[in-house]
């Protein structure tokens, strides 16, 4: 990458890391030619294609077969029995036609060739010499082609080739006697072989694009970047906010703030509070930060494990109000309500309407727990005000301003935050009624978000650091760090 190293000013912000200054060029790229569109889609694709083998330890290619009730299943069935159709018409002609027999062993050479290893020289040498294609087509020439014989060779060196779990599939090829069933059962099985393979390549290379990844996705971004100078607009326009709200928040702070007072938030305070906008992000909003394009499907995720852990918390709170937590002495009570809560909420939080709907029956699940708990206790009833009080409280969680959601919000939020900062257990909030009953959730929540922010940050880091500073650095101020006053 072509990139400067900048030393910080004498009055840049204490924790602002002197990171390489890279260029970034603003204003409309030029017209772009067709070459350079799929030079700069390969670039997002190899960089896409290598983050999510690092970041994802059980990331792997997956056969891609379209639904049989969709169109292209339907076009692609379609296609592919009128192929087999034809290979059997042609093999039961008198005399036989093998024309496309001939290209499907050379088919089957090839995609037996592509799972040799470099020391399997016998094996490669054993294939040239029984797929010998100018071979094949003088026995075609001569009426002496064995079909049979062949297939029994590739299905020899298949068993001796693939991973123990296909081992079943081989076998059972064995045991098809009809030509077209045979090739076209060879014809899948190798290409879940090839798969297999792919995936113990990528198994493989991980180790090594780890000790890599971070210099290979900064590369391959500046190449972007250099393609498209506005490729980074988004994300300063994420910062621009994440830094707004940050000196708001600085400023409410401030027990008597002066009129000419300014107070700079730090880069790592900005940072820490974009990321944290992440996890609520309006899904309509299409302009979503470029260096977080390639986490967006976990960090959408997450922030729907957020929502219902958010929901979940709150109706433990209003149970616990109610009844006054007499019954989460219960052994059980919790860990049976806590699966009712997910259970009912799984997949509400996108629309409105399913999540009305979905707290009004989770109000009435968990007052039928709540009758259970109270009755294996030997206590009284929940008396009908309560009741009614705890339906309808549950019911009113579907507002985004509800008093209880917003308040366990905050103290999830500041619970993710502290752990986003790193600081140490003893120094992050302690977790009260009701977040300590969703604990080990909200641990394993704030590690998962914990590992993407660290990366995104090693690795996007030379390229916040203009932006920051350009936002942080007070007006007149020079880049050598001179002062102009």
């Amino acid at each position: 990458m072509s990139s400067w190293r900048e030393e910080p000013s004498d009055d840049s912000p204490a924790d602002l890391p002197s990171l390489e200054k890279l260029d970034s060029p603003t204003g409309s790229p030029p017209t772009a030619s067709l070459s350079s569109l799929i030079e700069l889609e390969n670039c997002v694709s190899n960089l896409s294609l290598a983050h999510e083998i690092v970041v994802n330890g059980d990331f792997c290619i997956k056969n891609r077969s379209p639904p049989t009730d969709s169109l292209e299943g339907r076009v692609t069935d379609i296609i592919h029995q009128a192929f087999w159709d034809s290979l059997q018409e042609q093999l039961s002609s008198d005399p036989p036609h093998y024309s496309h027999a001939v290209v499907l062993l050379q088919e089957v050479k090839t995609m037996l060739g592509s799972l040799l290893l470099p020391g399997h020289v016998r094996l490669r040498s054993q294939l040239d010499e029984v797929l010998d294609m100018e071979l094949i087509q003088q026995q075609v020439q001569h009426g002496a082609l064995d079909l049979h014989r062949l297939a029994g060779f590739v299905i020899s060196k298949m068993a001796s080739l693939c991973a123990p779990v296909r081992d079943p599939e081989v076998r059972a090829l064995q045991d098809l006697k009809e030509p077209v069933e045979l090739l076209r059962g060879i014809f899948r099985v190798l290409g879940l072989m090839k798969t297999d393979m792919v995936n113990f390549a990528i198994q493989s290379l991980r180790p090594h694009l780890l000790q890599q990844a971070v210099q290979y996705e900064r590369a391959k971004f500046q190449q972007i970047l250099d393609k498209q100078p506005g490729f980074l607009d988004n994300t300063a326009a994420w910062l621009q906010v994440a830094a707004s709200e940050e000196a708001l928040a600085l400023q409410a702070q401030c027990d008597s703030p002066g009129p000419d007072s300014q107070v700079l938030p730090s880069a790592t305070a900005i940072l820490n509070r974009a990321y944290m906008r992440l996890l609520r992000w309006d899904l309509q909003d299409q302009k979503y930060p470029e260096t977080m394009q390639m986490d967006r499907s976990r960090l959408d995720a997450l922030s729907q494990q957020l929502q219902i852990l958010v929901l979940e918390a709150s109706v433990l709170l209003l149970t616990g109000t109610q009844c006054q937590g007499v019954i989460f002495s219960l052994q059980g009570f919790v860990g049976k309500l806590k699966q009712t809560i997910t259970a009912l909420l799984e997949g509400s939080h996108t629309r409105e309407a399913d999540l009305k709907r979905a707290l009004l029956e989770l109000g009435e699940a968990v007052l039928q727990q709540v009758k259970e708990a109270l009755s294996i206790q030997g206590g009284g009833e929940l008396p009908q005000e309560s009741q009614d009080l705890l339906r309808g409280q549950i019911s009113e969680l579907w507002k985004n301003n509800n008093s209880v959601r917003t308040l366990i919000e905050e103290r999830v939020q500041g619970f993710l935050l502290a752990m986003l900062q790193g600081g140490s257990a003893k120094r992050r909030p302690e977790l009260h009624f009701p977040l300590r009953l969703v604990s080990p959730e909200l641990a394993e929540l704030g590690t998962a978000f914990g590992r993407i922010v660290h990366f995104n940050r090693t690795v996007f880091g030379p390229f916040y650091a203009p932006i920051l500073r350009k936002m942080l650095l007070p007006s007149g101020e020079s880049e050598t760090g001179e002062d102009s006053r």
